[in-house]
């Protein structure tokens, strides 16, 4: 089967070269370690990463393509250590420097990626081949991009090369039946550009263990047989075109859109084993965006964003259950996303750069079965000014208004200070961030097991107070940095759970005639014993240091090495305890190699990931352990064609065949299923 799998990749990428090309790109100077790529994240404008009074980290196409990673999480998960991952029932869940998932904004080219699985963003709508570079600002950001930015934000910024005709088709096989096929055609001429990628990613999943811890209602724990896997099998597809059209030099206008489509496959099995489903998780997105920019010169443009995302879940039935036959579909959760926006770049003044900017957002959520069917809106303006103030100093001062429907106004400011002098910089940084309640926490009415959860439209918004220092030591060879910071969270949303048994009874009364109004069936009311509400009762407080290294040896040889300290801690009931799932400790590193013949380039990689403990407060499984993995990587590149190149990859993951087979169900230190082969093929055609 594995061989088959193969031969198929194989074909499907020849095939492909008969209606593609691409150009290849393969000279000395992509592989070099760029120190000082263009970044946009932490001011709003183009500028270089040395000379951006924001510390941004980068990871550009170049970075990635050296691990042999095709896949985000992974990518950031090798290569940025303040950004970690744990697996839920759902999905996985993504840490930024100890603070979840819900406090960190990802965009694409500057938009909002929604979709939440779980609470977590499904990070499956990401195609990494069409990645140019991944910007990730540590801290508070929402001075510039409003709620959700309180741990950071994620910026995922595509590419669109000018001036050229390439097409490639890249083919991935890898044990457990782990294969991933992506098709790009880039068209680009004079005015008029189409970028097209398509992307198939499918596994058959794995088990570590076969056993699972059973409690029953006595909370006796025992070992059971279990058809849980620790890694679902799924199979996806990823569809996403963008127009360009340049009329003028000054004039530029785009269109695009996508389609994403994402089916589990767990396992059928004919008795009720442990583990087991009556459904597969079924996933469906499509978004659209009309955009244009002016440039009035080269420091100055105006530019405007409409932008529409649509998100689907449901159950796909794999058994008669609940009512529902094999193959039937139910609607689970429908979010909505639009947003218009306006900015404005200006140079008033030689040396300085100020950003204006109006934003309109509309989010609404559909959940049936938590009796949620609402809507919310969002309008913000923010100004942000940049200067030199004097030979060695840079400055940022800026602030956003935002006013949410339910959550009324807030102001987040920022200021940023940066000294620079040949080789060193020197940033000092304040920033606000804010996070407004989510559709759940304000609307929800939801009985789970025997719990019935209320949302609570007097919740207030979720503010932060983030300062950061930071030094830099950049040269052509060797980039040094360390940042400490302090992020301070007030007004964290948590949740009470109360037995009804503590409750008055007229209070239970009110309750239960709630649940008969969402229609909640008379057998699960009366399982009802417990309410679990939405309060604004944390307070969060994160201390943390941050160290990256970049060497440049020369003779092609490069190394890395990134140590992340998060020290990360929340408030509960008046009691001081670790944040759910928060690192203290993480570390990666990057050995790479690359050397050049006349038509035949060598890359070997290798990189390690090492953490520290995750931890479960009070969770009856104890904290997941901490671990080191090493990926190893080849890649060879043969050039020596007029209008084509091939690139051959073969690497082995997780080289010590680290696992964690503990009975399923664990707070899981990693899901890898050990020691892994891969091979890939990039077949490529150019004019």
């Amino acid at each position: 089967m594995k061989k088959r799998k193969l031969v198929v990749a194989l074909l499907g990428s020849v095939a492909t070269l008969g209606v593609m090309a691409q150009e290849t790109s393969h000279k000395k100077k992509d592989w070099e370690v760029n120190l000082s790529p263009v970044v946009v994240t932490g001011t709003g404008t183009h500028q270089r990463l040395k000379n951006t009074p924001a510390p941004v980290t980068v990871i550009t196409a170049t970075d990635i393509n050296k691990t042999g990673i095709i896949d985000f999480q992974q990518a950031v998960t090798m290569l940025v250590p303040s950004l970690s991952f744990s697996a839920n029932s759902m999905g996985s869940h993504l840490m930024m420097n100890g603070l979840s998932n819900k406090y960190v904004l990802i965009l694409i080219n500057g938009h909002k990626l929604i979709g939440d699985v779980a609470n977590n963003v499904d990070l499956s709508q990401i195609d990494l081949s069409r990645v140019k570079r991944i910007e990730v600002l540590n801290g508070a950001g929402s001075s510039l991009y409003g709620s959700d930015a309180i741990a950071g934000v994620i910026n995922i910024i595509t590419n669109e090369p000018k001036n050229i005709f390439r097409i490639s088709s890249s083919s991935r096989y890898e044990e457990y039946g782990q294969y991933t096929q992506t098709v790009n055609a880039d068209i680009a001429k004079d005015k008029f550009g189409s970028y097209t990628s398509f992307k198939h990613d499918e596994s058959n999943g794995w088990q570590n263990n076969n056993q699972a811890f059973y409690v029953n209602k006595e909370d006796e724990i025992s070992l059971v047989p279990t058809a849980g896997q620790t890694s679902t099998g799924y199979h996806s597809n990823l569809l996403e075109q963008k127009f360009t059209y340049s009329p003028t030099e000054k004039l530029s206008f785009y269109a695009n859109g996508g389609y994403y489509w994402k089916l589990t496959d767990r396992p059928v099995v004919e008795a009720d084993l442990y583990g087991s489903s009556n459904y597969n998780l079924h996933y469906e997105s499509y978004n659209a965006g009309v955009g244009g920019r002016y440039r009035f010169n080269k420091k100055s443009s105006i530019s405007f964003d409409l932008t529409n995302d649509n998100y689907n879940q449901r159950y796909k039935y794999i058994r008669d259950a609940k009512g529902f036959k094999v193959n039937d579909y139910q609607i689970i959760k429908t979010q909505r996303f639009n947003e218009a926006q306006t900015k404005a770049v200006f140079s008033f003044y030689e040396h300085s750069q100020t950003v204006i900017g109006l934003d309109y957002r509309s989010e609404s959520l559909d959940r049936p079965s938590a009796s949620v069917n609402k809507s919310v809106y969002t309008l913000a303006s923010y100004v942000q000014h940049e200067t030199q103030l004097a030979k060695h100093f840079k400055a940022i001062a800026g602030a956003r208004f935002d006013y949410h429907e339910t959550a009324k106004g807030r102001l987040s400011p920022k200021l940023a200070l940066m000294y620079s002098s040949g080789p060193v910089n020197i940033r000092g940084t304040y920033s606000t961030g804010f996070r407004s309640p989510g559709l759940n926490e304000l609307y929800y009415l939801l009985n789970k097991s025997s719990t019935l959860t209320l949302g609570n439209t007097q919740l207030k918004p979720e503010i932060s107070q983030y300062v950061s220092l930071n030094t830099e030591f950049n040269t052509r060879f060797l980039n040094i940095s360390a940042t400490a910071y302090l992020n301070q969270i007030d007004h964290m949303i948590s949740y009470t759970n109360t037995p009804f048994s503590e409750l008055p009874q007229t209070e239970v009364n009110a309750l239960l005639e709630k649940a008969r109004m969402a229609n909640i069936s008379e057998s699960e009311i009366q399982a009802l014993s417990n309410l679990k509400t939405y309060i604004n009762a944390d307070q969060g407080l994160i201390k943390g240091v941050e160290i990256n290294t970049l060497v440049k040896f020369g003779g092609g040889f490069s190394l890395s090495a990134n140590y992340n300290y998060a020290y990360a801690r929340n408030k509960i009931n008046g009691v001081w305890e670790n944040v759910e799932r928060s690192i203290r400790h993480t570390e990666t590193t990057a050995a790479n190699y690359t050397h050049y013949w006349k038509k035949y380039y060598l890359n070997v990689n290798l990189s390690g990931r090492f953490q520290s403990k995750r931890y479960y407060v009070g969770d009856m499984y104890g904290d997941a352990p901490g671990y080191g993995v090493w990926n190893l990587t080849t890649k060879h590149t043969f050039n020596g064609f007029k209008h084509f190149n091939m690139v051959l990859g073969m690497g082995v993951k997780n080289i010590f065949n680290k696992t964690d087979d503990r009975p399923y169900g664990v707070n899981y230190a990693l899901f890898s299923p050990g020691r892994t082969i891969y091979t890939s093929i990039t077949l490529k055609l150019y004019k």
